[in-house]
């Protein structure tokens, strides 16, 4: 099975991309025979260990500050990023994601293949609605997830 985990918070603006393109992909898939869970985890990080129980493949969907233009969408895997988060540092979300896959990863059991999906975010102020760059992308973005998932999980 193949889990698809969401990140964010949906009040946030574009901090809620991981969640919103959930509900697309819900709609997306509704009626298809796949070996696919969704799972939205909201801001809690920790919610990892839950979403990898009996998944041999997962895809993690989140925001990320990447030095990108607003709205790309970049695909990798953990081994090959490295967090520059300042551990000390607050954030919306609890924790490091990358030390909370390693940590998965040692304690397992953990999917074999895991694919992170970050998102450039252009506004994470208070409201529930995506900045118009990510709104107008989220069709896009759904259907790299679903290509991914083609591959993941035929």
């Amino acid at each position: 099975m193949t889990v698809v985990v969401g990140l964010g918070n949906p009040l946030r603006q574009d901090e809620g991309i991981g969640v919103r393109i959930l509900k697309e992909l819900e709609e997306r898939l509704a009626g298809r025979q796949r070996d696919v869970r969704l799972m939205d985890i909201g801001t809690s990080g920790l919610r990892i260990f839950d979403a990898f129980e009996g998944a041999h493949s997962a895809i993690i969907i989140d925001c990320a500050f990447m030095d990108q233009q607003p709205g790309t969408m970049l695909r990798f895997t953990p081994d090959e990023v490295q967090s520059r988060r300042n551990r000390l540092s607050t954030s919306p979300h609890s924790g490091d994601l990358l030390a909370i896959v390693d940590l998965a990863r040692s304690l397992g059991p953990c999917p074999e293949e895991i694919v992170l999906f970050g998102i450039e975010p252009l506004a994470l102020g208070y409201a529930e609605d995506l900045s118009p760059v990510l709104a107008e992308r989220l069709p896009l973005y759904c259907e790299r997830i679903l290509e991914e998932l083609d591959r993941l999980a035929p």
